[in-house]
Order: structure tokens, then C-alpha cells, then sequence
């Protein structure tokens, strides 16, 4: 029931800009400290043992402080810890927000979703500005939302707080760029560990919205995608909504030939398709929330 209410603090209030205007976020909090460990531990030799070590002492750290902070606060606090480590209103806000700047122009959308996705935009056409901000809402509503709330409550907010920790580490440097590639690795594989039952989970929760769609292709194109989690909702809201997501993109100036995720959907999309899938998000949401509510008389 905790989690059940700090799912609807987070669905009515969001990220208050004038709180956080004031003082850090948690997960700002968290990025600052794992990019000053990044600067002062990966360099010289042995880069991948020292991520490992790093990574060790974060996830030690995230429990005991979980541990102090559920102790000391009560359910109360709980409820509004869980609720600020939520994202549902802020996710719905953003990819929204990218569906009507594109509705003032190519432009306008481009900046927008340049704000939620890490590929390059400035050569985006409408479909692929859409793309991406599905693409992301999806992925990060099993990042942001569903994640958080399933590691919550399996280990209340020790179980929270080490799942963000790894998700904030995996998201500055679990990448396979020469300076990441080994020191974020135990943070990219922790990372894909922590994911594996949300994002499949987070797959069934929108397919739930479209049960005519078969499951069978969704974990088929689910194998699609370069990320062994992510592609989970993003088939998923491929086929609820009927598009074509993922496919070739720019990074860092190079072009990438990822394959479709459901290749026989639409590939012409719009703020339409944006807004369908903001609403299919809530939708999920409230399956979710269901849910959360059902277990709590179990």
C-alpha cells in the first residue's frame, strides 16, 4: 500500500520545479557522485576492477542508506521517498511535450526530443522525431516507473535506492566507448540483471492494453533490439499502437543499422502517435497501480 500511494503522489505532483529549484534531486545527487568517481578512479590500468570496486561500494552504500533512511522516516516517508524516485508524470509530461512542439514545426520537435533521447536530432524527420520520443517513453517507463516500483517492493528502499544507484551508473557509463568500456561494465551487466524481470514485465502491462497482438511477435522483435531489456517495451508499444520503431539512427555523427522493432507497422508517424502513446503509458500505469493495490491484501 505504500507503494500504491507514492504511485499516486508521483502521478499528482511530479517533479515540483520550485523544490528542486531550491535544492538537488536525489538522482542529480547521485549523478555528481558517480561522476566524481568516474574522473578520479577510471584512468591507468585495471579500469575494469576499479568500476567493479566502485560499483561494489555504491550498491553497499545505496542499501545502508536505505536501510537508515526507511528506520528512521516511517511509512510516511517512505511514501514520499518512493513517490520523488518515481517518474510517471514527468515521463508522460516530456515525451507529451515532444508531440506538440512538433505540431509548431520540425524544429521545434527536434530540440524537444533532444532533451529525452541521446542520438543526434538535427537531421530528424517528423517520423523519426516521433519515433524517438515513443521509443523513450516506453523504455523509460520500465527504467523509471516500473523498475523502481518492482525493486521497491521487493526490498522497500534499501531494494529502491540500489536499483537507482545502478540504473544512474549504468545511464553515464555503461557505455562501450573506449573511456567506458571496461569501468562501466559491471555497471552495464548489474544494470541488465536488475532489468530483466521489469522490462518483460513492463512489456506484459502494455500488451495487456492490445491483447489481440500476439505476445509471441513481441518477444520475437524484443530479440531485435540492441539492448537485451529495452527492446521488451518497445515491442510492446510497437504492436499496441501498430508502428515501426527502433531501425537506423545517428550517433555521434555515425549512422547505426539497427534493424525495426515490428518492421511491418507504420513508419509514417506523428504528434498523433505521440499522444497515443503517452496515453497507452498511463494506461500501464493504472494496470500497475492495480495491481500494487491488490498485492497490498494479499
Amino acid at each position: 500500500m505504500i507503494l500504491a500511494l507514492a504511485m499516486l503522489l508521483d502521478a499528482a505532483f511530479g517533479e515540483p520545479r520550485w523544490l528542486w529549484d531550491k535544492i538537488s534531486h536525489p538522482a542529480v545527487m547521485m549523478g555528481n557522485l558517480i561522476g566524481n568517481l568516474d574522473k578520479r578512479f577510471n584512468t591507468g590500468t585495471h579500469r575494469k576492477g576499479k568500476g567493479a570496486a566502485v560499483m561494489l561500494a555504491l550498491c553497499l552504500g545505496a542499501l545502508v542508506l536505505g536501510g537508515a533512511l526507511q528506520w528512521a522516516f516511517g511509512p510516511l516517508g517512505q511514501i514520499i521517498i518512493c513517490a520523488i524516485l518515481l517518474a510517471q508524470k514527468s515521463l508522460a509530461t516530456h515525451v507529451a511535450a515532444v508531440g506538440n512542439a512538433l505540431r509548431l514545426s520540425l524544429g521545434d520537435g527536434r530540440r524537444s526530443v533532444a532533451m529525452i533521447v541521446g542520438r543526434d536530432t538535427k537531421q530528424m524527420d517528423k517520423s523519426a522525431v516521433a519515433r524517438g520520443a515513443i521509443e523513450s517513453g516506453a523504455e523509460n517507463f520500465s527504467d523509471g516507473v516500473i523498475a523502481p516500483a518492482f525493486w521497491f517492493a521487493i526490498g522497500g528502499l534499501p531494494g529502491l535506492l540500489f536499483y537507482k544507484i545502478t540504473n544512474t551508473a549504468d545511464s553515464m557509463i555503461g557505455y562501450k566507448t573506449e573511456r567506458h568500456i571496461d569501468f562501466g561494465w559491471a555497471a552495464a551487466r548489474l544494470d541488465d540483471v536488475l532489468n530483466f524481470i521489469p522490462a518483460r514485465l513492463t512489456a506484459l502491462l502494455i500488451w495487456g492494453l492490445a491483447p489481440r497482438t500476439s505476445f509471441g511477435a513481441i518477444w520475437r522483435d524484443a530479440g531485435l533490439h540492441r539492448s537485451p531489456n529495452a527492446g521488451w517495451p518497445e515491442a510492446a508499444m510497437a504492436h499496441t499502437q501498430d508502428v515501426a520503431l527502433s531501425g537506423p539512427r545517428s550517433y555521434f555523427g555515425t549512422m547505426s543499422n539497427d534493424p525495426y522493432v515490428n518492421p511491418t507497422g507504420r513508419h509514417d508517424l506523428g504528434p498523433r502517435d505521440i499522444d497515443n502513446c503517452v496515453a497507452t503509458l498511463w494506461k500501464a500505469w493504472a494496470i500497475a497501480l492495480c495491481g500494487a493495490v491488490l498485492i497490498s491484501f494479499v
